[in-house]
């Protein structure tokens, strides 16, 4: 469903107004949501969760994807750690409010403010500027800035108008016109002949190329473990404090803040990532090794004391810091992947490209994770315990980091092939 909705969101977002399935979804949120304060039976809640995640899904992925239409190539990283920041705190700072929320304010205090930041988000919608109109307005300024020197605009001093240069000049914008009409019409009956002799496969064509690119795949992959970490720490890390140190509500929301600091520095990671793009595999590597040991640490905290206490908030603003690490350039490689392919076989997307399509399966790739770490963490904890379960999420971090050294940015054997590939696709943008 996700992969097909997403296909659905690439086409409108691409066409002329990418703010209407932002606005739509964001009003498709808040109508889930008010089905989740209203509902009082499983099935109403069940159908309000998955409504909220179809909308979030496109207000997701049209919302990168309009990011990396509006950002210039050489600032993405930068722009995407801003992107990154907002989505992980989010992600994580939900259950701190929420307890917060719940236990001073009550239920519908917690729905008050989630209404309250989709209600601003509409509101930014509406007074976004597109990339579109904004074009227009720098135009108009450049050519009001322009001294007018040309001799042949001006009149002559009997008193008599000369028209021979607009003349000319409306001869040879004519001619113009005429071509670009003449070369763009068969264009687009072509585009128009394929989409409909061939829909499957232009529908699914592209999702096909993009999986077929190693860096895609590895891209994604760590895209899931790093959604499995997150949800992994979010579904059990209250229940553990909770039976450990004996927390309400409240600490047991101020326990993610440790988590959630560290992403405040993802813009400046993805800077990082802007200067040294040839050490995006090492760093993403890097980080995924480093948290195999953080996340081993964490069976050391077994008691109710203060240094437990420490133990554990420093062992969680180390796993935060790392995944800081990871997200801004997985954001970023999602779009080197869609760039090298169409620089590859120009037109292979077809018309709008392929940028909103990459997003959505690099959210349903999170999806996947969002699903799967809960799962997951709830299980080997209630079955084995919790220093089993900071081992395996170790684990599997760790084990992950072989496929990123290897194939992150291209395959490592091949580092000037990709090199000279990135820089062409550059051009080409």
């Amino acid at each position: 469903m996700d992969l097909d909705l997403t296909s659905i969101v690439r086409r409108c977002t691409f066409g002329s107004i990418p703010r209407w399935p932002l606005l739509i979804g964001l009003v498709a949120l808040g109508a889930s949501t008010a089905l989740l304060c209203v509902g009082t039976t499983l099935g109403l809640w069940i159908a309000g969760r998955l409504f909220q995640g179809v909308a979030a899904a496109v207000v997701w992925t049209v919302g990168l994807a309009l990011l990396v239409d509006t950002i210039e190539k050489e600032a993405l990283g930068e722009a995407m750690g801003y992107a990154a920041m907002g989505i992980t705190l989010g992600t994580l700072t939900g259950p701190l409010l929420g307890g917060v929320l719940y236990e001073n304010g009550g239920y519908y205090a917690v729905f008050g403010l989630a209404f309250g930041i989709i209600g601003l988000d509409i509101f930014l919608r509406l007074v976004l500027i597109e990339k579109k109109d904004a074009l227009k307005w720098l135009h108009i300024g450049k050519l009001s800035a322009e001294p007018v020197d040309n001799p042949t605009q001006k009149q002559p001093t009997d008193g008599r108008v000369s028209l021979s240069g607009t003349t000319d000049e409306r001869d040879s914008n004519g001619r113009k016109e005429h071509v670009a009409t003449s070369s763009s019409t068969p264009r687009g009956d072509t585009i128009g002949d394929a989409n409909q002799q061939m829909p499957r496969k232009r529908r699914f064509g592209a999702v096909a190329t993009l999986l077929a690119s190693d860096r895609m795949l590895v891209t994604l992959w760590a895209y899931f473990i790093v959604a499995v970490a997150l949800t992994s720490l979010d579904s059990v890390l209250p229940l553990f404090v909770q039976d450990t140190f004996g927390w309400k509500q409240t600490a047991q929301g101020l326990i993610f803040i440790p988590v959630s600091v560290p992403h405040v520095l993802d813009p400046f990671f993805g800077y990082i990532n802007d200067k040294f793009p040839q050490a995006r595999r090492f760093v993403v590597g890097g980080a995924l090794l480093i948290t195999i040991p953080l996340f081993v640490l964490l069976r050391l905290v077994t008691m109710n004391s203060m240094s437990q206490k420490v133990v554990l908030c420093v062992l969680l603003a180390l796993i935060g810091l790392c995944l800081a690490f990871l997200i801004p350039p997985l954001f970023v490689e999602a779009s080197y992947v869609v760039q090298e392919k169409e620089a590859e076989s120009p037109g292979v997307f077809g018309k709008g490209g392929a940028m909103a399509l990459a997003y959505g399966i690099l959210n349903s790739a999170f999806a996947a994770g969002s699903m799967v770490g809960p799962f997951l963490a709830g299980f080997i904890r209630e079955s084995a315990g919790w220093s089993t379960m900071s081992w395996v999420i170790g684990l599997l971090m760790g084990v992950s980091a072989i496929p990123i050294l290897l194939f992150l940015g291209g395959p490592i054997w091949k580092p000037m092939e990709r090199h000279a590939e990135s820089q062409s696709a550059e051009a080409a943008g």
